[in-house]
């Protein structure tokens, strides 16, 4: 797990590096200000029909992922390209989604742009997965359920 936990913690130091930049930042903020964001702790309160989207890279993913009934991976430059044939025309525009990425930023503009998009009860997981693990929760992949105790 050390070595699944060192690379999320790389990645995320490159993800900082990115968010610096001024206009990046005040997409984030609003993104912020008009997405509701659900913590760690109350994700699985809500659990009944939601719909879990992934919107990290594919190689992200495969790192691991937060198992739930149903979990998309939508990577966050496809989500507009992908929203309607992979949730609406499935779930419906009403359907409980929650994004989340790395870290919450790119979960957070992923659910404003679903909301753009006429769906309309979408959240985002506060912290995204990295605030998932340091809340005590596993995440799974290929080699099973991994942990960060």
């Amino acid at each position: 797990m050390k070595n699944v936990n060192t690379q999320l913690e790389k990645y995320a130091a490159k993800c900082d590096e990115i968010y610096l930049s001024k206009h990046l930042k005040a997409l984030i903020e609003e993104a912020g200000k008009k997405v509701k964001q659900i913590k760690p702790s109350k994700l699985y309160t809500i659990a009944d029909g939601i719909i879990l989207i992934d919107v990290r890279e594919p190689e992200e993913f495969a790192s691991g992922y937060i198992n739930g009934h149903t979990v998309l991976t939508i990577p966050r430059g496809k989500l507009e390209f992908m929203a309607i044939d992979k949730i609406a025309k499935r779930y419906g525009q009403d359907a409980k989604i929650v994004t989340y990425c790395l870290k919450g930023p790119r979960g957070s503009l992923a659910a404003l742009q679903l909301q753009k998009l006429g769906f309309t009860n979408v959240k985002n997981l506060e912290g995204g997965i990295l605030a998932w693990l340091a809340n005590g929760n596993t995440i799974h992949s290929y080699l099973g359920e991994l942990s960060l105790a």
